[in-house]
C-alpha cells in the first residue's frame, strides 16, 4: 500500500509538471510571430511532414506507408496540385492526417508584392477548405518568409511552420541516405520535412525504415498540431 501511494504520488507530480511547461497555444504563438521549426520539449515526440502534393503517383504510396505503419502526418498541400487531384486529399483527411497549407503556385513569396502574396494564400485557403478543415498551419515555399509574409499568414489565422530536419529527399538520393539523415537528425521536437510532389521520389520507402528506426529509439509520431501541445517554456 506504502508503494502504491508513492507511485500514485509520482504520477501526480509528474503530470503537474508536464502541464506547467506545456503552458502555450498556437494563437499565443501567432501573437508572438514565432515561426515554428521545432518544439522545445524533453519528450520523445517527432513530427513527420511532407510537401508539396498531392501527385498521382507519390501520394499513393506515402498515404500506403503510413496506413502500414500507422502513423500519422501533416500533409503542406500545394493547392494548384490540389485541383488536379481532389480524390488524394480526400483520402489523406480520411486517414486521420492533419492538412496545412503550401500555397497555391509554389512561387518565392519574398518575391511578391503585398497583394500577391495575400492572393496566393487566399486561393490556397478557399480550394483546400472544399475538402479539408480550413488549414490553421501555413509553410513558405523554400522556407522563406519575411514580416510582410508572416503578417499575411497572422492576418489569416496561421501558425508558421518550418523545419528542422531536411535529407533533401526531392533530389532523389539512395533511400539509405534519407533514412541516414532523418534518424541521425532527429532529436525530441523536430520536425522533418519530406516531399510527395514529383515522381520518383525515395520518400515512400524511406518513411516506412524512418518511422520503424525512430520507433525502436522510443520516439512516437505527432501531427504539427499535436507536437505544439509538448511545448516546453523554460524561464
Amino acid at each position: 500500500m506504502f508503494l502504491r501511494k508513492r507511485k500514485m504520488v509520482f504520477l501526480s507530480i509528474t503530470l503537474f509538471l508536464v502541464t506547467a511547461v506545456a503552458g502555450i497555444t498556437q494563437e499565443q504563438l501567432r501573437e508572438r510571430g514565432e515561426v515554428i521549426k521545432n518544439v522545445p520539449t524533453t519528450h520523445k515526440v517527432v513530427a513527420l511532414t511532407i510537401d508539396d502534393g498531392p501527385h498521382s503517383k507519390t501520394t499513393p504510396a506515402v498515404l500506403a506507408a503510413l496506413k502500414e505503419k500507422d502513423v500519422k502526418v501533416t500533409l503542406f498541400l500545394l493547392a494548384s496540385n490540389v485541383e488536379q487531384h481532389p480524390e488524394l486529399v480526400q483520402q489523406a483527411v480520411q486517414a486521420g492526417h492533419e492538412i496545412g497549407t503550401h500555397t497555391y503556385s509554389h512561387t518565392l513569396l519574398t518575391r511578391l508584392s503585398k497583394q500577391a502574396v495575400a492572393d496566393e494564400l487566399t486561393k490556397a485557403e478557399e480550394i483546400i477548405s472544399k475538402l479539408a478543415p480550413k488549414p490553421i498551419l501555413f509553410r513558405p515555399p523554400g522556407g522563406a518568409f519575411n514580416q510582410a509574409v508572416l503578417a499575411a499568414a497572422h492576418e489569416r489565422g496561421y501558425t508558421t511552420v518550418t523545419w528542422s530536419v531536411d535529407p533533401e529527399d526531392w533530389k532523389c538520393p539512395p533511400v539509405s541516405n534519407v533514412v541516414q539523415h532523418v534518424v541521425s537528425h532527429v532529436t525530441p521536437g523536430s520536425i522533418v520535412l519530406l516531399h510527395d510532389g514529383q515522381y520518383p521520389l525515395p520518400t515512400p520507402e524511406a518513411l516506412k525504415q524512418i518511422i520503424d528506426q525512430l520507433r525502436a529509439q522510443g520516439y512516437t509520431f505527432v501531427t504539427v498540431s499535436e507536437l505544439l501541445q509538448y511545448y516546453e517554456v523554460r524561464d
